[in-house]
């Protein structure tokens, strides 16, 4: 997969992930890579600890999915143009090197 396909399916699933990570070209999508990687990690933590706060816990955990899900549109659509903007409050984290 080229630079491009490979970023874009980077954010389609998790196991859209572990393709971009095994089968495409990495070193050209790192950054998509990263980005989505991170997003899934931030999802995953709210849906697991953050949605467990009692009283409050399951409002912040659903205004949270809303984020992530906005971010996830921002980071699709910047993979289709090709661009490496960097997603709102995660995208500074670096996981891939």
């Amino acid at each position: 997969m080229d630079k491009k396909t490979t970023g874009i399916v980077s954010y389609i699933t998790l196991i859209g992930w572990l393709i971009a990570f095994c089968a495409g070209d990495k070193e050209g999508a790192k950054f998509h890579l990263n980005q989505s990687l991170v997003l899934y990690l931030a999802s995953l933590i709210n849906s697991i600890i953050i949605s467990r706060i009692p009283i409050c816990g399951w409002a912040v955990s659903g205004i949270l999915s809303i984020v992530f899900f906005i971010f996830w549109i921002m980071g699709l659509v910047y993979a289709c143009k090709d661009e490496e903007k960097e997603l709102p409050l995660l995208g500074s984290i670096k996981i891939l090197n």
